[in-house]
C-alpha cells in the first residue's frame, strides 16, 4: 500500500499550473522562428514545445534559481540561468546551428522513455501515478502499455511471452532484489516504491543495454530524484491506513523520512470480499533518503526502507471435500540503495553503487511451514567517455553475493525438505554510441557474467541501430543475447545448472510531433536452455535440466495524443504475441498460462480548470489466458473468458489553510464484471475420479478507495 501512501506528492504535482508565466520566442541566427522547439526548466516536468510561430509559454511553480533549457534537432542546446519570481517572464532565445547535432537520432527499439529530459518521452511520474485502474503502482500503469499482459492473480509484469521474473527492475543502476511486496498464492502484489521517488523511468520491454544483466525478457530502470526542492510535511488520511512524511532542505542536502501503517480490514467490512479473510493485509514501514550534492556536478544518494507485513485467510482445500486451507503469511523486508555520480573531467564522468536486501518469508499452510530467507549485496561501478561529439564509451563492473535459504517443514508425517546455497555472480560490460551521422547512429556492446553457484561464464553480444527518416520520425533495431542464472528454486536443489538464454530481434517505427506520438514495434525473442523439471509436490522438484526452449514473436502499437482535446491527454496501445516454450513441468511446447494473444488499453485524462478537477479513465482488454484441466485430455487446453476492466478515478484539487489538498477518489471495475484469472486444481482425483477445481477470481468485484491528502510547504527566506 506504500504507493497509494505517497499520493499526497502525486497530486500536489497537478497544482503546478500558477505562480509565473515564462514566455518568449525561439529563432535561429538569422532571426527565424524555430518551429517545434522544446524549452523546458532543467529538473523539472515544467515546459513547452514552440508553436509556428516560434512562440512559447508555460507555468511553473518554481521559485528562485533555475536552468531554462532550449533544444531542438540541428542546433546547439542552450541554458540561461533565471531567477524565477511571481508574474510573468518574457525571453528570447537564439539557437546556434550545430554542424554535426548527436540529437537527431536516438536509440527506442524496445524502450519507453518516462524521463523529463528526453525528446522521447512517453509516460512521465505523473502520468504512472494518475492512470485509473493502477492505483498509483508502478506495474499497474505499465500495464497499460504494449509488450505487457495483464496477469491479475499476480499483480507483476509479463513481458512479450516472458515469466515474470524475466523482467528485473533496476533503481540508479542497481539491481533490485525485490521489487514486489510478499502475497499469497492468487493474491496480487504491488510494487514496493512510489513512482514519484523518480525522475525518470524507462520501460525497457527488450534490447536494453549491455549494462543491464540477468534479465532474459525486460529491464524497467528507475532513476530516483535529486535534491528534494523544498522542506515540507505530509499527511495521509485513507479508508485502509495513514501515512506521514517530513522533508527538510538545506543549501547543498535534504533529507526525507516517512511513515506508514495501512489495514485493509475497514474496507473490506464495507466492501463483500469474495475471499475468506481470517486477516485482513496488515502492513507497517518507513523509508529514510538523504541526498548530498557533493560538488558542482556530483551527488550522492542514499535510500532505506523498513516494513512488515501480515496477512491470513482460508481457501478450498481441493483435495479434500468441504475443507478448507489455513493460509497465513508474514513478511519482513529491509532494502538500502547509496549511489554517487560525478563529472570527472570534460570528457569522463563516474557512477558507481551498493545495494543490500535482507527479506524473510513464513508461508503456513494449515500446519506445515515454508521459510525462505534471503540476503543480497551488490556493488557496481561504470565509466563514461566522451571520445568525441560523434564516439562514446562507457564500461564497467558489478559484483553480487546472495545467500538463499528456503526449506518447508512438514507436520505428518514429520519431516523437512529444502536446501541453501551462495552464488556469487561478477559481471563486466563494454558499450559505446557511435554517430555515423547526422541521421544514423549505432551502439554496439558486450556484457559477460560469471555464477559460482553453477560455475558458468557467458558473453552477451548486443547492438542496436537508430536512423533518422524525417524531422519528427526514426526507425530503430535492436539484437542481442540475454542471460539469466536459473530461479532460487532450482538453484537450492542442484548447482548442474547453465544459464538460461534468450535472442532478441527487434524493430521499430517511431513518430513524434506536437505532443503527438506513434509507435509501431515487432520483435521476435527465441529462448533456449530453459529449465526442466518433474514435480514432486508443490515445493519439491526433481530431475533439474536446461533442456526446455520456446519463442515469442509479435506486433505492437501505441499512439499517445496530448493536443487534440483541451485539457485532455489520452494514450490507445494494442499488442498481438504468439508464443510458445517448453519449460518447468510442461510436457511439450504450448502457450504459457501468463500469454493473451491480444492486449488492448484505452486511457483516458481531462483536467476541468474550473473545477480544479482532474479525471481519468481507463479501459482493459485481453483475450483468454490458457490453463491445464486435468480432467481434460491434452495440456493447457482451456481458455479463460476475456479480461475486460473499466476503471475511473476523480481528483478534487483545494486547500485547507492554504496548504494544497486533493480528495481523491478511485474505483476499479466499475462495472463489475465477473473475471476470471484462471483455475486451480486438486492433486488427488475424487471418488468420481474427477480432479475438484476453484476459479482464480479478484479478491472482490471492485476496489473502491477514498483518501484526503494534505501536504504543507516550508519554504525558506529566499523562496
Amino acid at each position: 500500500m506504500k504507493k497509494l501512501l505517497l499520493l499526497p506528492l502525486i497530486f500536489a504535482s497537478a497544482t503546478s499550473w500558477a505562480q509565473t508565466t515564462i514566455s518568449g520566442t525561439v529563432k535561429d541566427n538569422q532571426g527565424k522562428p524555430i518551429i517545434g522547439a522544446n524549452v523546458f526548466l532543467k529538473g523539472l516536468y515544467d515546459g513547452a514545445s514552440a508553436d509556428t510561430t516560434g512562440h512559447y509559454t508555460f507555468k511553473t511553480e518554481a521559485k528562485g534559481s533555475q536552468i531554462l533549457i532550449a533544444t531542438f534537432i540541428g542546433y546547439k542546446q542552450k541554458e540561461l540561468l533565471l531567477e524565477l519570481k511571481p508574474g510573468a517572464q518574457q525571453l528570447t532565445i537564439n539557437l546556434a546551428e550545430e554542424r554535426n547535432e548527436l540529437n537527431t537520432v536516438v536509440i527506442t527499439a524496445g524502450a519507453f522513455e518516462a524521463s523529463d529530459e528526453k525528446r522521447a518521452t512517453l509516460l512521465k511520474p505523473l502520468d504512472i501515478a494518475t492512470t485509473a485502474g493502477a492505483t498509483a503502482d508502478i506495474t499497474g500503469a505499465l500495464n497499460t502499455l504494449p509488450g505487457t499482459t495483464k496477469v491479475g492473480e499476480t499483480g507483476k509484469l509479463f513481458v512479450r511471452g516472458g515469466d515474470s521474473y524475466e523482467t528485473k527492475t533496476f533503481m540508479d543502476g542497481l539491481l533490485v532484489n525485490k521489487f514486489y511486496n510478499s502475497s499469497v498464492p492468487d493474491v496480487a502484489a504491488r510494487g514496493r516504491f512510489s513512482p514519484f521517488m523518480f525522475s525518470g523511468t524507462v520501460f525497457s520491454s527488450g534490447g536494453y543495454s549491455a549494462e543491464y544483466g540477468q534479465a532474459l525478457s525486460s529491464a524497467l530502470l528507475l532513476t530516483s530524484n535529486d535534491l528534494a526542492t523544498e522542506s515540507q510535511t505530509g499527511l495521509s488520511l485513507m479508508a485502509v491506513g495513514v501515512s506521514a512524511s517530513e522533508t527538510k532542505r538545506w543549501k547543498s542536502s535534504s533529507l526525507a523520512v516517512s511513515a506508514d501503517y495501512s489495514n485493509l480490514a475497514p474496507l473490506f467490512g464495507l466492501m463483500k470480499q469474495d475471499l475468506n479473510w481470517q486477516k485482513a493485509p496488515v502492513s507497517v514501514g518507513g523509508t529514510t533518503v538523504f541526498r548530498y550534492k557533493t560538488s558542482k556536478t556530483g551527488m550522492l544518494k542514499v535510500f532505506g526502507s523498513l516494513s512488515q507485513s501480515k496477512m491470513v485467510l482460508q481457501q478450498p482445500d481441493l483435495d479434500q471435500e468441504n475443507s478448507t486451507l489455513r493460509v497465513n503469511l508474514h513478511n519482513q523486508n529491509t532494502y538500502l540503495n547509496a549511489s554517487y555520480r560525478e563529472i570527472l573531467s570534460p570528457k569522463w564522468t563516474v557512477r558507481s553503487g551498493l545495494a543490500f536486501s535482507r527479506d524473510q518469508d513464513q508461508l503456513g499452510l494449515n500446519v506445515n511451514k515454508l521459510k525462505t530467507q534471503e540476503w543480497q549485496g551488490l556493488a557496481k561501478t561504470v565509466f563514461t567517455y566522451q571520445a568525441s561529439e560523434a564516439i562514446s564509451f562507457k564500461a564497467g563492473s558489478e559484483y553480487q553475493q546472495k545467500n538463499f535459504d528456503q526449506h518447508y517443514f512438514i507436520a505428518q508425517p514429520k519431516q523437512t525438505i529444502g536446501g541453501n546455497f551462495t552464488d556469487r555472480t561478477s559481471a563486466v560490460f563494454s558499450e559505446a554510441d557511435i554517430y555515423l551521422s547526422n541521421r544514423l547512429v549505432l551502439r554496439p556492446g558486450v556484457r559477460a557474467e560469471y555464477s559460482s553457484r553453477i560455475n558458468r561464464t557467458n558473453v552477451a553480444p548486443r547492438a542496436s541501430l537508430a536512423y533518422k527518416t524525417g524531422s519528427y520520425s526514426q526507425i530503430s533495431a535492436a539484437f542481442g543475447h540475454y542471460y539469466q542464472t536459473p530461479e532460487n528454486d532450482y538453484l537450492k536443489y542442484s548447482r548442474n545448472l547453465n544459464f538460461e538464454n534468450a535472442k532478441h530481434y527487434i524493430l521499430n517505427y517511431q513518430h513524434i510531433q506536437e505532443n503527438r506520438t506513434f509507435r509501431l514495434e515487432g520483435f521476435y525473442k527465441k529462448y533456449n536452455q530453459l529449465v526442466t523439471f518433474q514435480q514432486v509436490n508443490t515445493y519439491t522438484f526433481s530431475n533439474l535440466q536446461n533442456r526446455g526452449n520456446g519463442y515469442a514473436t509479435g506486433i505492437e502499437l501505441f499512439w499517445r495524443d496530448q493536443k487534440t482535446i483541451k485539457h485532455g491527454d489520452y494514450w490507445i496501445s494494442y499488442s498481438w504475441l504468439d508464443t510458445k516454450r517448453y519449460n518447468k513441468f510442461y510436457e511439450y511446447a504450448v502457450t504459457p498460462t501468463f500469454a493473451a494473444k491480444h492486449n488492448v488499453a484505452v486511457v483516458y485524462k481531462h483536467f476541468l480548470p474550473k473545477l480544479q478537477t482532474l479525471v481519468g479513465a481507463t479501459y482493459s482488454l485481453a483475450s483468454g489466458r490458457p490453463y491445464h484441466n486435468p480432467n481434460l485430455p491434452g495440456f493447457n487446453q482451456e481458455r479463460t473468458p476475456t479480461y475486460t476492466d473499466l476503471s475511473l478515478n476523480i481528483s478534487y484539487l483545494t486547500n485547507i489553510k492554504k496548504h494544497y489538498t486533493i480528495l481523491y477518489v478511485s474505483c476499479t471495475n466499475l462495472l463489475g464484471h465477473q473475471n476470471i484469472y484462471g483455475y486451480r486444481f486438486g492433486n488427488i482425483p475424487n471418488a468420481a475420479g474427477e480432479y475438484q477445481s476453484a476459479a482464480i477470481k479478484p479478491p472482490a468485484p471492485r476496489f473502491a478507495f477514498v483518501g484526503l491528502f494534505i501536504s504543507i510547504n516550508h519554504p525558506t527566506k529566499t523562496q
